[in-house]
């Protein structure tokens, strides 16, 4: 069976991007500015302090709990097949060396 990507935690950074940990142990830098640009539904993820204080896991994928009451019918999320696709793989950047 081949594998299905679950994100287990999320950790933003300053330019737009994040990393995201996965249950198979894989990190990985996303840039999801990209995304942004296109505008639609991620566009008010522009707005770096929302883009950074509403990050969050739901349903096993990225996500920005907009409304801020964990319902995912208020949320922004992003496929986690797609983001394991699409992004690096990074070393943890939260792991102490």
């Amino acid at each position: 069976m081949e594998y299905i990507p679950t994100v287990i935690q999320v950790v933003p950074q300053e330019d737009y991007k994040i990393y995201v940990y996965f249950s198979d142990g894989c990190v990985r830098l996303a840039d999801i500015y990209p995304l942004i640009e296109q505008g639609g539904v991620f566009a008010p993820l522009k707005d770096k302090a929302l883009f950074r204080e509403k990050l969050t896991v739901m349903n096993h994928a990225v996500a920005w709990d907009i409304s801020g009451n964990r319902d995912p019918r208020e949320c922004i999320d992003i496929d986690p097949c797609s983001v394991y696709e699409k992004s690096e793989i990074v070393s943890d950047p939260l792991k102490c060396a």
